[in-house]
């Protein structure tokens, strides 16, 4: 009987640390809540800008480590004298931190001139996996 009450007990104190351990961190990197933006915060989402607005993609990364890679892909879709989806540039963040859990954003500066009209997108991926696209307008 007593072998059953200390299996118990240490049944009970490991599911306690296994609880702790993944309040306090732990779990696999995630990447999230991705959004076009006129802010680095993200906290001015918006899908639609004016050809001298600088366009923000923010995302959340929680539970993130050193050498994770967040990749930004930024296309033409639908611009005038623009082949349609045309590759503009690709920026990656590399983690450089141990962990890191916070905003990732990148920007896209409008040219000399400003952005053309049209439609644009951004594809977010995730150490070599796409999360998604947004896609936004300049008018």
């Amino acid at each position: 009987m007593k072998l059953n009450k200390l299996s118990i007990l240490l049944a009970v104190i490991a599911l306690f640390f296994s609880t702790l351990a993944c309040a306090f961190g732990g779990g696999e990197p995630t990447l999230s809540n991705v959004r076009t933006a006129k802010d680095e915060d993200g906290a001015q989402p918006s899908s639609v800008f004016s050809s001298t607005d600088t366009v923000y993609a923010v995302s959340d990364l929680s539970n993130g480590v050193k050498g994770n890679v967040v990749l930004s892909r930024w296309y033409a879709v639908d611009v005038p004298d623009v082949e349609p989806n045309f590759l503009i540039d690709e920026v990656d963040i590399t983690i450089e931190e141990d962990s890191f859990t916070g905003t990732i954003f990148f920007n896209f500066d409008p040219p000399e001139g400003g952005w053309p009209a049209g439609t644009y997108k951004v594809e977010i991926l995730f150490n070599n996996v796409l999360i998604t696209s947004a896609e936004y307008s300049v008018q």
